[in-house]
């Protein structure tokens, strides 16, 4: 696990896409955009139908590494308002499992306003506790520091000469921006001006690596596609520690 610190709380970074808060022995995850392949059949274009039993897979591996007891789902948790009705039987059965065993709690995101928990789970528009808001979307006006997902943040490292885009976490002093969990899920670069506009300044883009954050300044523009070798952990513009 990862440390990261946000709004005087201690999380984990415990997989690419996924936050561990302690706390509340809870597993924090955005946009798993279940049913995405299957909204793309249905528009012609063919994909592999196993992306909903990917992601709930995942994430149920994560339930067993930490032992969570709660989920907060931060919205887009299906690609389509229809998604949920349309979960293909083997995820729907894992689903209701996870939802049966655990405090489940769906946030409703701009792609799934009427999700209704058919498959269990608590819906709500946000959640507020511990002095946070859980929500789909950043708002840069929030009174509460505020963790979100939505925008899917990305940055272009390079790894042993290869260049390659990681999923991100951004950070402001009242946001936490969690990338896209969901296996078919795209990415938007942590520098755009969309997410700028919310998190504000300063702000800095995350990665777990090994067992240290890696922290990005943003924005870092296209040197940022230099800094970074894993083989050696040589991180000449990047920083690390809790």
């Amino acid at each position: 696990m990862v440390p990261l610190l946000f709004a005087h709380h201690r999380f984990e970074i415990v997989a690419p896409a996924a936050l561990f808060w302690p706390k509340k022995n809870a597993l924090l995850v955005a946009d798993l955009h279940l049913e995405k392949a299957s909204f793309y059949a249905r528009q012609g274009q063919m994909l592999p139908p196993y992306d909903s039993r990917e992601t709930l897979a995942e994430l149920a591996d994560l339930v067993s590494d930490t032992a969570a007891t709660t989920i907060f789902c931060l919205g887009d948790n299906y690609h389509d308002g229809e998604g949920e009705a349309r979960l293909e039987t083997e995820a729907a059965k894992r689903l209701t499992a996870m939802t049966t065993a655990l405090e489940w709690v769906w946030i409703t995101g701009n792609h799934d306003r009427d999700v209704a928990g058919l498959w269990g789970g608590k819906v709500v528009d946000e959640w507020t506790g511990e002095g946070l808001a859980l929500r789909h979307q950043a708002s840069a006006n929030s009174l509460l520091p505020e963790i979100s997902g939505h925008y899917h943040p990305k940055v272009r490292i390079a790894v042993r000469g290869r260049h390659v885009s990681r999923r991100c976490f951004v950070k402001g002093r009242q946001h936490l921006i969690l990338p896209a969990f969901g296996a078919l899920t795209g990415g938007m670069a942590a520098q755009d001006p969309a997410i700028e506009a919310c998190v504000g300044g300063p702000a800095e883009a995350i990665i777990g690596l090994k067992d240290k954050p890696v922290r990005f300044p943003l924005p870092f523009g296209e040197m940022a596609t230099d800094i970074i070798d894993e083989g050696q952990m040589a991180l000449p513009l990047a920083t690390t520690g809790p």
